[in-house]
Order: structure tokens, then C-alpha cells, then sequence
């Protein structure tokens, strides 16, 4: 049954969880890869589905597939 609940509604068209893009430093061969985040740290996720120097978005600790290597800007307000 559908909901009448506009704000349910609302919140169903959003993802759930963050999603980040990182670069692929490494594949482990294990079903994980190594991912560097824009401020340096590394993380381990799961998946290998992209390679090494790509970019590729990850949410809840997953590779979700590769992201496209555009230029970033980092701007004050």
C-alpha cells in the first residue's frame, strides 16, 4: 500500500547513506580494494569492479561503480 505521508514520500526519492568518491589505490584480490578519499585517508571496500587510478563511488563500504575524473574545486562561503 502506498503511503499518503508526503514527507515518507519525499525521503523515498533520496539514496540512503552517503556516497563519497575515491580514488582505487590498489586490488587486493580478496573481493576488497584499497580507496583514497579526497583528505588522504585510505579505506578498505568491498568490491574490485574498478580499476587501479580510477575514481569510483563507494557507499556503506561498497564500490557502486566507477565515477568519471572531473576537476574539483574547493571553495569558501
Amino acid at each position: 500500500m502506498a503511503t499518503t505521508n508526503i514527507w515518507q514520500q519525499f525521503k523515498s526519492l533520496i539514496p540512503d547513506g552517503v556516497r563519497v568518491v575515491a580514488t582505487i589505490i590498489a586490488n587486493n584480490g580478496n573481493g576488497t580494494s584499497q580507496a583514497e578519499l579526497r583528505d588522504g585517508s585510505v579505506i578498505t571496500v568491498k568490491g574490485e569492479s574498478v580499476g587501479v587510478g580510477d575514481k569510483a563511488f563507494i557507499q556503506h563500504g561498497e564500490i557502486k561503480g566507477a565515477a568519471p575524473d572531473l576537476a574539483q574545486y574547493e571553495v569558501e562561503v
